[in-house]
């Protein structure tokens, strides 16, 4: 099934991108990676060569098994399925449809009102007001849920496709200066899954694509 090693169609700073590369690594998924600079020439998502390979220009994409897939939650899903060691997806179904639910209220509720593209609309002098406002409005539903389905991690004690959502989520939320202080559930859960090596390799700051004044 499969042909050549995996490609990770990449930009180190991606919240999307870095959900994926957390899956990877957990599920030791050896894979290139081809850095999309989204700033520079205008974004290198924009180009025709990029178009091919994801009409929708964005990251990431992975080529794996000899197709392309786009959206991160949907190459998490595809290599749940395809290699499910470790499961990222739980057995039960309430815990699954659970890890679901808080893996799409951050992929389709907070991420995309705050992303590049949107900024891009509101304007250079309102971009922080309104990257914190949804940042702020997301977690509070999300510190609501994670109250009831967290244990160590974001659904009981094994790290699932939530936690890879919830990480980048909160360096987002660090970068656009949010105040994590009303969000004591997300801020433990994020500090302990910051200590797993997985997290720890696909963070943006050890990319191949990372500028070295941000290495670490």
């Amino acid at each position: 099934m499969q042909v050549g090693k995996p490609i990770l169609y990449s930009y180190f700073r991606s919240s999307c991108s870095w959900r994926v590369r957390i899956a990877l690594a957990l599920k030791s998924i050896d894979y290139e990676t081809v850095p999309i600079n989204l700033i520079k020439d205008g974004g290198q998502q924009f180009s025709k060569e990029f178009q091919a390979l994801n009409p929708m220009k964005q990251v990431p994409a992975l080529k794996i098994d000899g197709i392309t897939i786009g959206q991160s939650l949907a190459i998490i899903e595809y290599l749940e399925e395809t290699r499910p060691t470790p499961r990222l997806l739980p057995q039960d179904p309430k815990k699954r449809v659970l890890v679901r639910m808080i893996s799409d209220l951050i992929a389709g509720g907070i991420q995309p009102l705050q992303n590049l593209s949107i900024l891009k609309q509101v304007g250079q002098e309102n971009q922080l007001a309104w990257a914190q406002k949804a940042i702020n409005s997301g977690f509070s539903a999300l510190e609501q849920i994670l109250q009831s389905t967290a244990g160590k991690y974001c659904v009981g004690d094994e790290v699932s496709m939530a936690d890879l959502c919830l990480v980048p989520q909160v360096a987002n939320a660090e970068r656009y200066k949010v105040d994590l202080t009303p969000y004591p559930t997300i801020s433990r859960i994020n500090k302990a899954l910051l200590a797993l090596e997985a997290f720890q390799v696909s963070h943006p700051c050890r990319q191949p694509d990372t500028p070295p004044e941000l290495r670490a």
